[in-house]
């Protein structure tokens, strides 16, 4: 990627594609917080070092649910405005303060960039770039309990980022940093960042090393796997979530800090890259999930041909799956390059393959074929009752080509669908982009409402993040939109 940002990985290459393509040529849960006996909770459990859950992560939370406790803009009538800050931006997150913080990658030298964002506006209030790293460097940046955006730069420093009053302004600072030193080897870079309870904070490598850090004392602890890592990573309370290119692994910690593999379980990667997906093996981050506590469950797609496979693990049952089924089945082939929604005993599948990325990361093998037609698609799988099997409930044809998010608060998933062209050259210049809501319940589309045409509402299959005031921020080729209720 182009540089080197904690959490990395799939949307990373997402941020990179456009770069290189276009270069080239503690939040207070408000009274609408999502009611605990929702039929898709629990939520996934706060992480003591994160912002609130929601709006954490560009997942939400550090379990990497895809969920919100927050409502959003719902099925009426819309208003919407966006930010142009000539970036593609991956990661948006709120802080307790409502200021939106978003972390870009500049089209032109693709330079790693942070936003302050007003939110009452969406104007940008602050900037401040980073150095650039290896052009496989992450961008899944989190956001901490006091509201500080923690990346790694490209000089392998992991630091956390203030926003700060300055005179009749705003100015973003680096107010803490911790050199990582040779515990990312020389070209290599940091993919995957996410905080564990005990105050280290995790992260995985491209070339697989996984590792933890000591903010306080500066001690880093690794191993290496010798196996690539190309998608963030997740944390509930004891447990580790890593997907290699070849394997999920279940970590832990020793007392040093050291990580401690719990067990490892291979997948299926397929026989080659599949079009609408950035490298080869599995295009999904780690979720954890579970109707009890939220954490009984960790999933991923697999990469098998002609369909992926849903797999889900027992947290506590070791490495073989409880379910592994075949998704988004009504088409003659799928994938995904996104991560899922899993929350409750459900999960939710995207279908990217065909999807066409305006460039592909560099180093990236071909795809087979070398390409295909977007078809989109979303499918929800239940785990049932007795935690032993998964059955698909319903298969959707609507054609997301942004990652959604299901907000527990209203019960509705929320993502931006695509019409007209959906080619190379269309999804840049002639498609036509639509803010979608989506039922959890029967995969009904719920409402449309247009957004505009071309690569400045291309959502490059980046993730919304709703606020708690219900207005949802989309990251674009090229910036920020804003959505709220008329």
């Amino acid at each position: 990627m182009p540089f080197s940002l904690p959490a990395g990985g799939r949307f990373a290459m997402i941020a990179l594609s456009l770069a290189v393509a276009l270069g080239a040529t503690g939040l207070g849960a408000p009274a609408s917080a999502a009611d605990p006996v929702s039929p898709y909770g629990p939520q996934a459990p706060q992480n003591p070092a994160t912002a609130a859950n929601g709006a954490a992560t560009m997942h939400g939370d550090s379990a990497s649910s895809g969920t919100t406790p927050y409502p959003g803009p719902g099925t009426g009538a819309i208003t919407y405005s966006r930010t142009a800050l000539a970036s593609a931006c991956p990661t948006v997150v709120v802080g307790s303060d409502g200021y939106v913080i978003a972390l870009c990658t500049t089209i032109f030298g693709q330079t790693p960039t942070v936003h302050l964002l007003d939110p009452a506006t969406g104007a940008d209030l602050a900037s401040l770039a980073l150095p650039k790293g290896s052009l496989f460097g992450g961008v899944y940046a989190y956001l901490d309990h006091t509201d500080r955006l923690v990346v790694v730069d490209g000089n392998n420093n992991l630091v956390r980022i203030g926003h700060h009053r300055s005179g009749s302004g705003w100015a973003l600072l680096v107010d803490q940093s911790t050199p990582l030193g040779d515990a990312v080897p020389a070209g290599d870079n940091i993919v995957g960042l996410t905080p564990a309870w005990d105050g280290r904070i995790w992260f995985a490598t491209s070339g697989g090393v996984i590792g933890t850090v000591d903010t306080g004392t500066g001690a880093v602890r690794s191993i290496r796997t010798g196996e690539g890592v190309q998608n963030s990573i997740s944390t509930v309370p004891g447990h580790t979530a890593v997907a290699t290119d070849h394997a999920l692994y279940l970590l832990s910690a020793a007392s040093d800090g050291t990580p401690v593999v719990d067990w490892r379980a291979p997948y299926d990667r397929g026989p080659a890259r599949k079009p609408g997906q950035l490298s080869w093996g599995t295009g999904t981050t780690p979720s954890f999930f579970g109707p009890g506590n939220g954490t009984e469950y960790v999933t991923i797609v697999d990469n098998a041909d002609p369909h992926g496979n849903l797999l889900v693990y027992g947290v506590t049952g070791g490495p073989d799956p409880i379910c592994r089924i075949p998704v988004l089945t009504r088409y003659a082939r799928s994938g995904t390059e996104d991560a899922v929604i899993a929350s409750g005993r459900s999960v939710f599948v995207t279908n990217t393959y065909g999807y066409p990325y305006p460039a592909l990361p560099e180093g990236a093998p071909a795809s087979r074929p070398s390409s295909a037609n977007f078809d989109g698609g979303l499918s929800r799988v239940d785990v049932n009752a007795e935690g032993t099997g998964c059955s698909v409930v319903w298969n959707s044809p609507v054609k997301s080509a942004a990652l959604p998010r299901l907000s527990l608060a209203d019960g509705k998933i929320y993502t931006v669908s695509v019409t007209g062209p959906t080619g190379s050259a269309g999804l840049n210049t002639f498609a036509q982009y639509h803010h979608a809501v989506v039922d959890p319940a029967t995969g009904a589309q719920l409402s449309s409402s247009f957004l505009g045409i071309g690569l400045v509402y291309n959502p490059l299959q980046m993730r919304g993040t709703a606020a708690p005031d219900g207005t949802l921020y989309q990251g674009t080729e090229t910036g920020v939109v804003r959505i709220s209720k008329r």
